[in-house]
């Protein structure tokens, strides 16, 4: 292999050539270019600036807030097209509920405006300027019907218009929106200052590890025994990434795409790791858990070996507790139909397989009425990750 390839995580910077994977733990006293460049810089001299490709997952991705007029398409839609980009979804408004509808407390990264198909009018009024008042944004787009986007464009300043995703069949048409989300993603991550000086070490673009490891999907049965439908689920630092084929859906959205991907922002096990916490004592199995597990709830508040692969292991459970039917507020994954569930990051070095299957065996117990579990393949050697670098053609857009 000619080409050097580079994770920038929450945590470790891992670095891929012909020799193997080594990784760092990175120093967060110092910016991720001079951490990098003290740890690595002796590699980079042996490559082309054309033969280093990077990606990062170090800032946790963006937050949005999708304001709809039916559950049934608008918001479905949105929020379906929202998770597939790697956005983080806050909440969601139901347009005939607006005026009661309390505003985030939050910075949102970007607002969400969708409703109605072509040809119907006067959908939105001044209840969505009131609302708007009170909602603190960094950016805004519509996707709604043709005939309100003069109106809105007249009293939201900065608004972004796009096609409708809602066809005149009612199926979605996420492809404009998706792009649009896609490289706001990627600009978050390439737009803060360390990971800019990046471009000082690579002629390539730069991308965001849950797109990297998204592209390795159709390709993952080159490196493993996988039995679709299958899952991926990422655990890192800052955030987990969970990457599912479409089988496992029940919806009626009609996807470009085989596989698509959720990515928790605040559920890592060290950036994220107080938010993660908060998450599992709030969560109504975690208890008889930790008891499964012969801990008490006191083994969250130490910092030792043995805290860390419970917290591992909690975020396992808690990244499937929230795609089952028993939490709707993000995608219902049909998990009595999984057959292989893959776990890469950086859970593959804390975690062993028997710990792993200990937490499956819990979940499906408890949550899924079942006894049987999943396949577990363990990605050991990050190669979802380099498999996805290797491969990713650059077929969708660019942000830069």
């Amino acid at each position: 292999m000619s080409k050097l390839l580079i994770d920038v995580g929450s945590t470790y910077f891992k670095v891929c050539q012909t020799s193997g994977i080594s990784q760092y733990f990175r120093d967060f006293k110092k910016d991720i270019y001079d951490d990098l460049i003290t740890k690595c810089g002796n590699i980079f001299a042996n490559y082309q600036k054309e033969d280093i490709f990077i990606c990062s997952s170090a800032n946790g991705g963006l937050s949005t807030l999708i304001i709809g007029l039916t559950n049934s398409f608008s918001l479905k839609f949105a929020k379906n097209i929202a998770f597939n980009s790697g956005i983080n979804i806050i909440d969601t408004i139901l347009y005939s509920k607006i005026e009661e509808s309390r505003a985030p407390s939050e910075l949102v990264d970007v607002v969400i405006i969708v409703g109605g198909i072509d040809g119907i009018g006067k959908v939105f009024d001044e209840k969505l300027f009131d609302y708007l008042k009170n909602v603190q944004y960094s950016n805004i787009v519509y996707v709604g019907t043709k005939q309100d986007v003069a109106f809105l464009s007249e009293h939201i300043p900065a608004l972004k218009v796009l096609g409708n995703i809602i066809t005149e069949k009612l199926h979605v048409n996420g492809g404009e929106l998706k792009e649009y989300l896609t490289n706001l993603y990627q600009a978050d991550i390439v737009g803060k200052e360390d990971i800019k000086h990046l471009y000082e070490i690579t002629a390539n673009q730069i991308y965001s590890t849950p797109y990297i490891v998204n592209r390795s999907l159709p390709l993952i049965d080159a490196n493993f025994e996988v039995v679709n439908p299958f899952i991926v689920v990422d655990i890192g630092g800052a955030t987990t990434d969970i990457h599912y084929s479409r089988d496992l859906v029940r919806d009626n959205i009609v996807s470009e795409s085989g596989y698509d991907r959720l990515v928790f922002k605040k559920l890592g096990v060290f950036k994220s790791r107080e938010t993660l916490i908060f998450a599992a004592k709030n969560n109504e199995f975690v208890y008889e858990l930790l008891a499964y597990l012969n801990v008490t709830e006191n083994i969250l508040e130490e910092e030792s070996e043995k805290a860390l692969r419970i917290l591992m292991q909690l975020s396992i459970f808690l990244v499937l507790y929230k795609v089952s039917r028993l939490h709707p507020l993000y995608v219902t994954l049909q998990l009595e139909l999984l057959k292989t569930i893959v776990l890469t990051g950086g859970i593959t070095k804390v975690l062993s397989y028997e710990e792993v299957e200990m937490i499956m065996q819990f979940f499906y117990k408890k949550v899924m009425n079942l006894y049987a579990i999943p396949n577990i393949v363990m990605d050991f050697d990050y190669a979802i990750w380099t498999l996805g670098m290797e491969n990713n053609e650059s077929k969708e857009p660019k942000c830069l």
